[in-house]
């Protein structure tokens, strides 16, 4: 048996008390008075046998309660599996899950307020003198000190929900962090949270081996869900007043099927689509929604579907612009291409600008979606390296060889950028063979396909190289020999022709194709930023260049809620570092002054949405260093953590003795009799 306060045992020292008030006070004699030795007959004789057990008795009594009560103060126990370091002052971390999952109810109510209940019970178990870390998903700044009782109970009740997510590694490595500057006091780890699957990360959960891990799972009710996890639009530009489609991805988690789950679109207030859906248990499903009728400007879009009881993952956002006009660079090597000039006049919608190659603002290269390179014959450096940049920042470049090129040159740039290059000029007639209809560009260029098509015809042509990375053409001639192919360098597209620009290479300039096909690649270009970013995870984000200065400082505003991010400047675009400082999902203006930059939206991580659970032997399988699970159920657990950490405890148990003893004392003073009954004289 050990005690948790070993000095209180001094107080045994009191046991004299008792001694002493037996010696002094039942030695004493009585005397007593009397007029005639015949009334000596009507005293009650005492036996001294008697007296001396009942003031042994009330002494042993006194001695016993006394005693337990000692021993209470001092709180002794029997030392269980983790008490090794009873007796010291401990640092304990809590983490109270606050994600949305937290939200389902049960027969207690909201998951979260069982949660900080449980948190409570948990302080009350250990000693007023140990300490205490609150942590919650939100990682914040000022749950990184040690806090009294009182002091985390309070911070306890200010828990609400948050959008992060934070693996089940990621929590138990930021309790250590904190516990490990505090090494004089023995740690302890409790982690309160329903435990979905996505928190498992797929890895063995790592703990330092002077720490006792503790989970405490809530057990939550299975519920039918179904949410949007992504959406993308098939166009990557988009035109005030045409038809747009949007491609939505919609995931049942549930085991059972989901009939009829309504979903709507609403861009910027205005409903523009809706839909019905019926989606397979643990399915996911692709829809298409159609709309049209928008306007020049930023387009901010909401998803909304119907799903109860679990609502959080019913709204999603995102974002894109619509432009009045698409601007296109053609650059030349000093003389305009009649064929590139007249392709986008057809088109008000293009906004073309002619420059020569030696006089091209690179600063303004990142303003254009679509940059298309015809009759140069040699590259300069400089624009080679910048036109590098403008791929791999989420560019689309069309290279047109010129008629005379410098070879070794065009391998030299287009190599850069992982396409194929020119090697050899090869003369014959010939005709394009093939079309890849499965590419984006052709696939809305034919209604109906004709049997035998009028494809362009070719008299000479450029041999290109097959070192292009992962090269797809759209057009081909006999001999599989590539006749326009494109490729995906860093973010960007790149377009190469085996043909220049001219009519004495081939008859593409004034084929049929010719314009459909530049048009779906001018369409499909551009380097928007993404619809929707996800909070908590894209910590940062790349939008077009914006110079700022200290006193024109970048800020996110939503309903009155303004935030100033971190900005980098890096080559061709701004980098905004968000940190933790979003907490909410919606839809953000990114404004420079009074100025919109930028419309972003963000939403929640859909990893939330799964409302799948660990059980207790796939926690263990988890962390193989932690304690077994607390399963929180009706009870307490102040007394299962007592017990667990502090061994069994003994001091209820000499309370009551205590309080047995008393009472003995009071029955033997009242009930025990010492006087021998009277006896009756004869008269």
């Amino acid at each position: 048996m050990h005690f948790l306060y070993p000095a209180f045992l001094f107080a045994l020292l009191t046991l004299a008390i008792p001694v002493l008030i037996h010696l002094f006070n039942f030695r004493r004699y009585q005397k007593v008075y009397f007029s005639n030795v015949q009334f000596l007959k009507e005293i009650q004789e005492k036996q001294s046998s008697r007296r001396n057990l009942k003031e042994r008795l009330i002494l042993a009594t006194r001695l016993l309660a006394l005693t337990f009560l000692v021993l209470a103060f001092a709180k002794p126990y029997i030392p269980g599996a983790n008490s090794a370091g009873a007796g010291k002052q401990k640092a304990i971390s809590v983490f109270v899950d606050n994600s949305y999952s937290m939200e389902t109810l049960n027969r207690d109510g909201s998951l979260l307020d069982e949660a900080k209940k449980r948190a409570k019970e948990i302080a009350s178990a250990y000693s007023i003198n140990d300490r205490f870390q609150l942590l919650t998903q939100d990682f914040e700044g000022r749950h990184q000190h040690l806090l009294s009782r009182d002091e985390f109970n309070d911070a306890v009740d200010t828990v609400k929900i948050s959008a992060r997510s934070r693996s089940l590694q990621q929590i138990v490595n930021r309790q250590q962090s904190l516990l490990a500057m505090h090494k004089e006091a023995p740690g302890i780890l409790f982690v309160i949270s329903d435990f979905q699957k996505n928190m498992s990360g797929g890895d063995l959960v790592k703990t330092d081996t002077g720490l006792s891990v503790n989970m405490v799972q809530l057990k939550a009710s299975s519920l039918p869900n179904v949410a949007v996890d992504s959406v993308s639009l098939l166009s990557a530009s988009h035109r005030p007043g045409e038809s747009e489609k949007l491609v939505v991805r919609l995931h049942n988690y549930a085991g059972e099927v989901a009939t009829k789950v309504p979903l709507k679109l609403l861009i910027n207030g205005a409903q523009k689509a809706l839909g019905s859906y019926t989606i397979a248990a643990h399915a996911v499903q692709y829809d298409t929604l159609v709309f049209s009728g928008l306007n020049a400007g930023w387009q901010r879009a909401e998803l909304s579907l119907q799903d109860n009881p679990v609502t959080f993952d019913n709204q999603f956002y995102f974002t894109f612009g619509v432009k009045q006009q698409m601007p296109v660079l053609l650059i030349d090597g000093g003389t305009p291409n009649p064929f590139l000039k007249a392709v986008f006049a057809a088109d008000p919608f293009f906004n073309a600008k002619r420059v020569p190659d030696g006089n091209v603002d690179y600063a303004s290269l990142a303003d254009y979606p679509l940059i298309i390179l015809s009759d140069i014959n040699a590259v300069s450096t400089g624009l080679s390296q910048q036109l590098k940049v403008f791929v791999n920042k989420g560019g689309t470049l069309l290279v047109f060889p010129s008629a005379d090129p410098d070879l070794v040159n065009y391998k030299d740039f287009l190599e850069k950028v992982n396409a194929a290059y020119p090697e050899k000029l090869i003369t014959g007639d010939a005709r394009v063979s093939g079309l890849n209809l499965r590419n984006q560009v052709f696939k809305s260029i034919f209604e109906n396909f004709p049997l035998n098509p009028d494809l362009p015809s070719v008299k000479k042509y450029y041999h290109l190289s097959s070192s292009g990375n992962d090269p797809e053409n759209l057009m081909t001639l006999p001999g599989k020999q590539s006749f326009l192919c494109g490729y995906t360098s860093g973010k960007g597209k790149v377009y190469v022709s085996a043909v220049a620009l001219n009519e004495d290479f081939s008859n593409l300039p004034r084929h049929a194709l010719f314009v459909p096909v530049m048009f779906r690649i001018a369409l499909l270009s551009g380097h928007d930023q993404f619809l929707f970013y996800t909070l908590g995870r894209d910590e940062m984000i790349e939008v077009p260049p914006v110079q700022t200065n200290e006193k024109q400082l970048l800020k996110l505003v939503r309903a009155g809620q303004s935030i100033i991010p971190e900005t980098k400047q890096i080559e061709g675009s701004t980098l905004l570092y968000m940190a933790d400082q979003l907490q909410q999902t919606g839809i953000y203006d990114l404004k420079k002054q009074d100025s919109t930059v930028a419309v972003l939206a963000f939403n929640d991580n859909r990893s939330e949405s799964d409302l799948s659970y660990l059980t207790a032997a796939e926690l263990v399988k988890l962390v193989p260093r932690a304690n077994p699970v607390l399963e929180a159920g009706n009870g307490s657990l102040k007394s299962t953590l007592t017990e667990t950490n502090f061994g069994l405890q003994l001091w209820k148990l000499c309370i009551i003795l205590t309080l047995i003893f008393l009472g003995l004392e009071i029955l033997v003073i009242r009930f025990f009799k010492t006087d021998k009954p009277p006896v009756s004289q004869p008269v």
